[in-house]
């Protein structure tokens, strides 16, 4: 009797046209949003997490086309599968943010004396590499430092503190050896977890 009730359920219109439609596109945006951060991680070199995501995103996917190829007369299916797949690119994007996975370099070329910059970036333990350049305005120093990507932030508010209209850059880095990196972990828990270190100490 319950087999037969969920046959009835399924083929009812209300589960074909709104509840299908709707799970389809939650399928999607969960696959899609899986397979955006699976791209990112194999960029940044997380080749170990990247088949883990790949799995989960086929899987997924399988159980949404499959739905799709049983209701080809079913327009309000295609649509939310290609709504899913947009929106889950967004959410991947976001997550990814959010998580702010991987390093980065920024440059700057400061307007104004550097010392006081240098010191107290170095005091917060950033490696600070000094450069003298030819600028636009004659002879003046470049600075480099390599910071996690989710200090970016906190570190360019420092720049912007003591050198408002200094002039920066903020570019990706694939992967890093030595300096202030070494023991920082890579395992799969640093990464998705932010007290992973803290309970480590």
């Amino acid at each position: 009797m319950d087999l037969d009730y969920f046959a009835q359920f399924t083929d009812h219109e209300t589960f074909t046209f709104v509840i299908l439609p709707v799970l389809i596109f939650c399928f999607r945006i969960v696959d899609q949003s899986i397979g955006t951060i699976r791209l990112i991680f194999a960029a940044k070199g997380l080749k170990k997490l990247a088949p883990v995501f790949a799995f989960f995103e086929s899987f997924i996917w399988l159980l949404a086309i499959g739905q799709i190829m049983k209701h080809l007369d079913n327009i309000y299916c295609y649509i939310a599968y290609a709504g899913g797949y947009a929106m889950g690119n967004f959410v991947g994007i976001l997550l990814e943010e959010k998580l702010s996975i991987g390093t980065v370099v920024i440059r700057v070329i400061p307007k104004k004396d550097t010392t006081a910059l240098i010191e107290y970036l170095r005091k917060q333990a950033y490696g600070v590499t000094v450069v003298n350049v030819d600028g636009m305005l004659g002879p003046t120093k470049m600075l480099f430092t390599t910071v996690r990507r989710k200090e970016a932030r906190h570190v360019i508010g420092i720049i912007k503190q003591f050198n408002p209209n200094a002039f920066y850059t903020i570019d990706e880095v694939k992967d890093v050896s030595g300096g202030f990196f070494e023991n920082k972990s890579k395992s799969i828990f640093s990464i998705l977890n932010p007290f992973h270190s803290s309970l480590k100490s």
